[in-house]
């Protein structure tokens, strides 16, 4: 399989929206999608003085879209790889080498929610995807596609 097809099969959709600083702001988004039964299985965010932006993985990225767009809210979309960690946790340090050890650079990250197979998850924007992709598989990690956190 060449680099590109496994990159674009590997990628996960993530979504960033913005949110006003007040109470209950992200809890409401939150609700709205359980409404229409889509689970966050990641977040991740990111304050400032008057918003913030929220980054989500969701169990059905095609919902969120439409979801969204019919309420009329705002939203980024990106994809990112999702790493399950050899031996859970502990694995952080051999991903990140890998990285280091490729010189790429890593734009954020955040754990997932959830944790598929029983092992820690890391949701990792990268400044290359298709070259992350081919990485972390030629250092043996198990990426997680779309329908394998859909599940």
């Amino acid at each position: 399989m060449d680099t590109e097809t496994s990159a674009q099969s590997s990628a996960v959709r993530q979504f960033s929206i913005f949110l006003i600083n007040r109470a209950g702001a992200l809890l409401s988004v939150v609700r709205l999608l359980e409404d229409a039964h889509v689970m966050v299985l990641g977040l991740s965010l990111q304050d400032s003085v008057d918003v913030t932006v929220a980054r989500l993985v969701v169990s059905d990225p095609e919902t969120v879209e439409t979801l969204f767009m019919e309420r009329g809210i705002p939203f980024g979309c990106c994809d990112v790889l999702v790493v399950q960690l050899k031996d859970g946790a502990p694995g952080l340090s051999q991903c990140l080498t890998a990285f280091l050890q490729a010189e790429t650079n890593i734009h954020f990250s955040y754990p997932l929610l959830v944790h598929p197979g029983g092992l820690s998850a890391l949701v990792l924007h990268l400044e290359d995807l298709e070259f992350g992709a081919a990485v972390m598989q030629n250092h043996g990690f198990r990426l997680l596609r779309q329908g394998d956190l859909s599940r």
